[in-house]
């Protein structure tokens, strides 16, 4: 297996999108995860179908969404170019491409975690005087772990998967934001390149694995934790 300078600067940049992504998306998610597992509000449906929406749209119209708000023409993208930031046809754009399309996936997986939360635990808190922050750090928090873990996983193995937006929103620029399912895609173009295609297919089937063996470590280890 021989891999070259591009496709190392493909599998850097996979994983650095993918990273980011998904730490950015946590508190969000976590909030609202929480805000759909603990309240009850008006206009709480469409919060989650908005939510979700990206689960059911191809990934090419989230991109053109995308891109018809942070392009230059675009609400966003006119105060960003004004404030001398440029998102589009950069890493930037990629990490928010797959933090849209990973964000509901995360949000479902705190959620469950959230649901399977006695809510007697929470009751009992608030009547012996625990404030809401406090009960949210102490109770919902720790228990909401494996919750946060399974969604942190999922969204970071689709952010590394992620291809329709991304080359919508971010290109297919080599080096800059080339990821392995662009690379890959240039490489399947070609007859010629299909060993190196079938090498970044590999390294991607590797880096998955990887990244599941330590979600199953991490909640083997949660699930010892709480049964002490």
């Amino acid at each position: 297996m021989h891999l070259l300078p591009e496709d190392i600067d493909a599998i850097r940049l996979s994983l650095q999108i993918a990273l980011t992504a998904t730490l950015l998306s946590l508190p969000l998610g976590f909030a609202c995860a929480w805000l759909v597992s603990f309240r009850t509000f008006r206009g709480k449906v469409l919060l989650e179908v908005f939510i979700n929406l990206p689960l059911t749209l191809p990934p090419v119209v989230i991109g053109y969404f995308l891109l018809l708000m942070l392009g230059r023409n675009g609400w966003a993208g006119s105060m960003l170019n004004d404030a001398g930031i440029q998102l589009i046809f950069t890493w930037k754009a990629a990490v928010i491409a797959s933090a849209t399309v990973g964000f509901p996936l995360m949000v479902r997986s705190i959620r469950l975690g959230m649901d399977s939360i006695n809510r007697q635990l929470i009751d009992a808190a608030q009547s012996l005087g625990s404030s809401r922050l406090d009960t949210l750090f102490t109770i919902i928090l720790p228990l909401s772990l494996r919750g946060i873990l399974a969604g942190s996983s999922l969204m970071f193995a689709r952010s590394l998967g992620e291809f329709g937006a991304t080359i919508i929103v971010a290109g297919n620029i080599p080096g800059v934001t080339q990821t392995i399912p662009l690379a890959i895609y240039d490489y399947a173009s070609s007859p010629s390149s299909a060993e190196m295609a079938m090498t970044l297919c590999i390294v991607s089937v590797a880096i998955s694995v990887v990244v599941l063996f330590l979600h199953e470590l991490l909640e083997g280890r949660l699930e010892k934790g709480r049964k002490k």
